[in-house]
Order: structure tokens, then C-alpha cells, then sequence
């Protein structure tokens, strides 16, 4: 059995207009590994390549799940992330960043239908207020009311 690793992955809370882009928890499939779908959402974004910044890393991350380029992309914090799912332990240094689409007006009603290798999730627009106070926790971890109540 392979020793578990800790993965360092570069996160964007990518917002506009009051409303966040995040990960749905409840679409969450994949063809290999073990995915629970549970009622959650996840910070857009994933695991850095080597030789990679992070910025480079959470940069190619969201555009290649939602073909958004961000702006005003700008360092948050590290949020080491400590969990269970789907009955393994995980353990992440994230660095968090938050951002905005380049594109103006995007639709918040759009689902975006992202394809990451062999998982798969929809991205979701959530207002703010909504996922501040909502049933949903925001993954990993975090509180992101002081972050987020300046975003509207």
C-alpha cells in the first residue's frame, strides 16, 4: 500500500457580483476513484503541477474546469485541510486565493458542466449571503465570512 501524501492544490473563490462559482458536491462523479456526492460545495481549483507557481496552478485549475480566465486574482491565505471523505483520510495545504471572471455578466443561472480528467462536477453560481448562512458548507474548510462579506 502506498503511503499517503499530503497535496498542495491552489483554490479560487472566484466571485461577481455577489455571487460565487463553487463546485457542487451533489454532481460529483468519477469513472476511477471513489467519489461520494454529498450535500456540499468545494472551492474551485485542484493540485499544483510540479514546477508550477501557485498562481500559474490555480489559473490553469479553473479555467480548465470552467474555461473562466480570472482577474484581480489575489493571495487569501493557507488553509491546511485535515478530512475524511468517502472513508479515507485526506490531508491538503490549499493555497487560497479569490478572484473575478475577465467576462462581464456571466449567467448565474448557467450549471457549468466540468470535466477535470475522469471526474466530473457542476459549478454553480451561489449568492453570497446564501452560501455564508445556507444548509451547504463550503470545502475545505475555512471561515470565509470575513473574505466573503467584502465581495458584495
Amino acid at each position: 500500500m502506498d503511503e499517503p501524501k499530503i497535496k498542495v492544490k491552489a483554490m479560487c473563490l472566484l466571485t461577481q457580483d455577489g455571487f460565487i462559482l463553487v463546485a457542487d458536491g451533489n454532481s460529483m462523479s468519477s469513472n476511477v476513484r471513489k467519489v461520494v456526492p454529498g450535500n456540499f460545495y468545494r472551492v474551485l481549483g485542484g493540485s499544483m503541477n510540479f514546477d508550477e507557481t501557485v498562481e500559474e496552478a490555480v489559473r490553469r485549475e479553473v479555467r480548465e474546469e470552467t474555461e473562466i480566465e480570472i482577474e484581480d486574482l489575489k493571495f487569501l491565505n493557507v488553509v491546511e485541510n485535515r478530512f475524511v471523505y468517502a472513508g479515507e483520510k485526506g490531508h491538503e495545504v490549499v493555497f487560497l486565493f479569490q478572484g473575478k471572471p475577465k467576462e462581464d455578466n456571466l449567467d448565474k443561472n448557467k450549471i457549468i458542466h466540468a470535466v477535470d480528467g475522469d471526474y466530473e462536477f457542476d459549478a454553480v453560481w451561489v449568492s453570497i449571503p446564501e452560501l455564508l448562512k445556507g444548509p451547504k458548507p463550503l470545502y475545505p474548510d475555512f471561515d470565509y465570512s470575513k473574505i466573503l462579506g467584502q465581495s458584495f
